[in-house]
C-alpha cells in the first residue's frame, strides 16, 4: 500500500468561503486577517453575502488541483479562529474550498489605482485575482466591492455570477 503524500506546507493566512469561492486573506501578524474573516462571516449571517463560512484561520494549506488553487485548514486548527479580546473560538467550517480572490493586507503596492500586474498573483502555479490593501485602509468594503465586481467565473457578493 502506497504511503499518503506529505501534507502541503502551510501559509500564514486565513480563508473564508464566500459563495462558491474562497477569499484567501494574507498579511503580517496583527494586520487584521482574522478580523476580516469574521467580518465576512458576519456579513454572510446578516444576508449581505449569500453564504460565508470559515475555511481556515492563521494557517492554510494550499494545493493546485486541475488548474484551481485549493485551500484547507491545517488539521490542528480546523474550525478555530482567534477573536481579539475573546481568545480562540470554534466556528462551523468548510474543510476545502477553491480560492477565487487573494487579499493582501498592509500591502506596499496597495495603490488607489492598481496596475494590472498587481491585480493577480500566482500561487502554487495557479493565477488568482488579487486585491492589495494599503496599510491603514479598512479592507472589508474593498473586499465586498471586489466580490461584487468580480470577473466572470467568480461569485459576486450577491451570490450570482458576474458577467
Amino acid at each position: 500500500m502506497a504511503a499518503a503524500p506529505p501534507p502541503s506546507p502551510t501559509a500564514h493566512a486565513s480563508a473564508v468561503l464566500v459563495g462558491a469561492r474562497a477569499v484567501l486573506i494574507r498579511g503580517p501578524s496583527g494586520s487584521g486577517k482574522s478580523r476580516l474573516a469574521l467580518a465576512l462571516i458576519a456579513a454572510g449571517e446578516a444576508g449581505e453575502l449569500r453564504f460565508a463560512r470559515l475555511v481556515a484561520d492563521d494557517r492554510c494549506r494550499l494545493e493546485p488541483r486541475h488548474g484551481r488553487l485549493l485551500v484547507r485548514s491545517a488539521a490542528e486548527l480546523a474550525g478555530l479562529i482567534e477573536v481579539r479580546g475573546l481568545g480562540i473560538r470554534r466556528l462551523p467550517f468548510e474543510p476545502l474550498a477553491v480560492v477565487g480572490l487573494v487579499v493582501d493586507l498592509a500591502a506596499a503596492d496597495g495603490d488607489r489605482l492598481p496596475e494590472g500586474t498587481s491585480q493577480h498573483v500566482t500561487l502554487e502555479g495557479i493565477k488568482v485575482a488579487r486585491l492589495a490593501v494599503a496599510p491603514g485602509i479598512e479592507p472589508f468594503p474593498l473586499v465586498l466591492a471586489a466580490l461584487a465586481t468580480a470577473p466572470a467565473g467568480l461569485e459576486t457578493a450577491a451570490g450570482t455570477r458576474a458577467d
